[in-house]
């Protein structure tokens, strides 16, 4: 279904990572570099950290510093409580692509994703891992194969489910008490698995582009679909329970005192967005209770 919403903040690049903590939304803002944080109403907007290699996931430690993915140096950044920012991890020798999204567990355990392949320079597709880094900055590889992981969240039983976002799907993984990821399995299918080779090939057989996701308070995903302006509500085993449409491209989405924000662009193309301010972060709808 269509749906009207209110714009939160305008005039950003790209923004993506939208997460909802102590009563502010936070996110990033790909070609500022920055990441910020903002009151629901929009008001009292903040810019937490400056990130030049361009910022995307968000998390938090145990004692509430904040970690941010660095892309393009491929690190995870640490901002301490006096403001200062130290790199908490380096994964240049483990990540085949710009790192990308980050969840992070109740231990301080951060599970980042990357592209896999030089998505701007025409490379061809090819699948990539999940790593784990532990909160002493130990990188440790514990899923292979994934086709452009993206929109992670742990669930409160315990489970990692991670958007494959040129597969087709997402993917499930029990989480062991030391971090490790285990009994993988398919939580949904949107379609059959593309082929990995020509990145166009690619994207002409995905039917779901699941980019950024969150969990919604009865247990439902919600995903953003970067191809094709909507966000699904979708419930284990593909059921695709709700959907709207805002008439804008949406990337990202996050809940926050029972209201559904997305991260809205024209399009996810680099050199647009980093050439204009036309992103912003919507405000879509209240959300029933569990």
């Amino acid at each position: 279904m269509s749906s009207t919403h209110t714009t939160v903040v305008s005039d950003l690049h790209f923004a993506e990572a939208p997460r909802w903590r102590d009563g502010r939304l936070f996110f990033s803002d790909f070609y500022s570099g920055q990441v910020a944080s903002v009151l629901p109403s929009g008001s009292d907007l903040r810019v937490e950290a400056s990130v030049p290699e361009q910022p995307s996931g968000l998390g938090w430690l145990p004692d509430g510093r904040l970690l941010i993915v660095s892309m393009r140096d491929r690190k995870i950044l640490r901002r301490e409580s006096d403001g200062t920012m130290v790199v908490h991890a380096d994964l240049g020798q483990h990540a085949t692509g710009h790192l990308n999204d980050m969840a992070v567990d109740a231990s301080g355990r951060a599970y980042v994703g990357n592209f896999g392949f030089d998505m701007t320079g025409g490379a061809d597709f090819a699948p990539t891992s999940l790593h784990r880094v532990d909160p002493d900055g130990t990188v440790v590889e514990v899923a292979s194969d994934l086709r452009f992981p993206n929109g992670t969240v742990i669930t409160p039983e315990g489970v990692l489910l991670v958007n494959e976002t040129f597969g087709n799907r997402v993917t499930a993984f029990d989480l062991t008490s030391s971090g490790d990821l285990v009994n993988r399995r398919v939580w949904a299918q949107f379609g059959p698995v593309p082929p990995v080779g020509n990145f166009m090939d690619v994207l002409a057989h995905v039917v779901v582009a699941a980019d950024g996701s969150c969990l919604d308070p009865r247990g439902g995903l919600w995903i953003a679909d970067a191809g094709s302006n909507r966000l699904l509500r979708v419930t284990e085993g593909g059921d695709i329970a709700d959907e709207i449409s805002p008439g804008t491209g949406v990337f990202a989405c996050a809940i926050g005192d029972g209201t559904l924000f997305a991260c809205a662009a024209p399009d996810f193309h680099e050199l647009p967005r980093r050439a204009a301010r036309e992103g912003s972060i919507i405000a879509l709808e209240a959300l029933e209770a569990a």
